[in-house]
């Protein structure tokens, strides 16, 4: 054994930052302080189109998106605002809404009561309130209707819709320097200077301190890093994270896994949202499964329960291992909805689908309950390991199907009623 101190474990760095309180009746989502770090997601329906959008919301939710946002752009979606919170209601969905003003928000909060009280909280782009002397009314008329109705605001300032005003000035700030910046480290400051600047505005026409939330998108994985670690340096606001216009499939998924998880590693985040474009076809829920996976795979949250399964190789010829691999995941995913009520603790159980001997059975004995899958030139049988011991062997054709009701019986027993009976 080497000389010296043990091996630390890596644990993500605590940041204490304000709390905010995002409600809707009964249901209260706090923000930053101790916490979890949330789960945001958008739809991406008209949200006029009262059933589609409460359908998605409905969706998003199910998946594990604990506050969702919807676009307010037009006087027909702001009316359409309450309607989709009554629709969600009569389906028992609590998620808080987040309304989305870009140009227009200070107009459909004043002229739209019923949806300024309906949304839970409100995301302002302070480079799209306006123009000049406009600027600042405009975003005062936002600010002010936050404070009648009670709602907390993410100030979110976007590189792609930058306050220009703001920026050409730093620009020229800039030029008179005696060592000028270069032009993305002025972009930088001006991102933080324009979320700053709008917060401390609305603290002083009387925003509470706590109530604002902060967030500077980039759509680069190092751009976004360096603006994150120098806001979090200058403020206690919670901050949402997300690599805005990341992108589609693989190349959305790793760019913003890559540049959240740095992040999320050194204690800066409260909320984050992955901001993929779907596939053709693909579900919006996407985004949420990989925000939680970010999570999961961090440590910090345990949203389902995890299923470890080998890549394969010459040894797996068979493919019997991955199709059960997805067949138990993809059970345990539609359950959990069902199951986050009916079996508290259940997002913490591990199963393992190994397809061959090398190290199907230690990695069986690991998981809670887990089957090792014979692999190529190996016997025809399946050791299924319960808590760390071998307990059957299943054989034949019905294996998948079997193991899947042996994955439910246990879970029913130790999470279940039957456990405290």
């Amino acid at each position: 054994m080497a000389e010296g101190k043990p091996i630390e474990s890596a644990q993500p760095r605590a940041r204490r930052s304000a709390q905010a309180r995002i409600v809707w009746g009964p249901r209260v989502v706090t923000v930053g302080g101790d916490a979890p770090v949330r789960v945001q997601s958008m739809t991406n329906t008209d949200t006029a189109d009262v059933i589609g959008t409460a359908v998605q919301v409905k969706e998003l939710a199910q998946a594990g998106s604990e506050v969702v946002r919807i676009t307010v752009n037009t006087p027909e979606a702001a009316q359409a605002v309450p309607h989709v919170r009554e629709q969600l209601d009569r389906m028992g969905i609590d998620v808080p809404l987040i309304g989305d003003f870009h140009y227009n928000g200070h107009t459909l909060l004043t002229q739209y009561p019923a949806c300024a009280e309906a949304l839970s909280k409100y995301r302002i782009n302070p480079g799209n309130v306006g123009k000049g002397d406009k600027h600042d009314r405009q975003f005062s008329q936002m600010i002010e209707a936050a404070m009648r109705w009670d709602k907390p605001v993410r100030i979110g300032v976007n590189w792609g819709s930058l306050d220009q005003e703001l920026l050409a000035q730093m620009m020229d700030d800039n030029s008179r320097r005696a060592q000028p910046w270069d032009a993305k480290q002025v972009m930088y400051e001006a991102l933080i200077s324009s979320a700053l600047q709008s917060a401390a505005r609305a603290e002083e026409l009387g925003m509470a301190h706590e109530q604002i939330l902060l967030s500077c998108k980039v759509s680069g994985v190092q751009d976004l890093i360096a603006v994150y670690r120098e806001l979090a340096k200058r403020t206690d606001h919670a901050l949402h994270l997300g690599l805005t216009e990341a992108g589609m499939a693989t190349k959305g998924t790793v760019a913003s896994a890559t540049a959240l998880s740095i992040l999320l590693q050194e204690g800066i985040g409260d909320t984050i949202r992955v901001s993929l474009t779907p596939q053709p076809g693909e579900s919006r829920t996407q985004e949420v499964v990989i925000a939680s996976e970010i999570l999961q795979a961090l440590g910090l949250r345990i949203f389902v329960p995890s299923v470890t399964a080998c890549p394969g190789c010459g040894r797996t010829t068979s493919t019997t291992f991955q199709e059960l691999a997805k067949q138990i995941d993809d059970f345990l995913r539609l359950q959990m909805p069902v199951w986050r009520k009916q079996y508290p603790g259940v997002e913490q159980l591990k199963v393992a689908v190994m397809g061959c001997i090398v190290n199907g059975p230690g990695e069986s004995k690991h998981a809670d309950i887990g089957i090792s899958l014979p692999g190529t030139g190996e016997a025809p049988a399946a050791p299924v390991f319960i808590d760390g011991e071998k307990r059957l062997t299943l054989r034949g054709e019905g294996i998948a199907t079997e193991f899947q009701a042996l994955v439910e019986n246990y879970i029913r027993k130790r999470f279940g009623a039957e456990q405290t009976a």
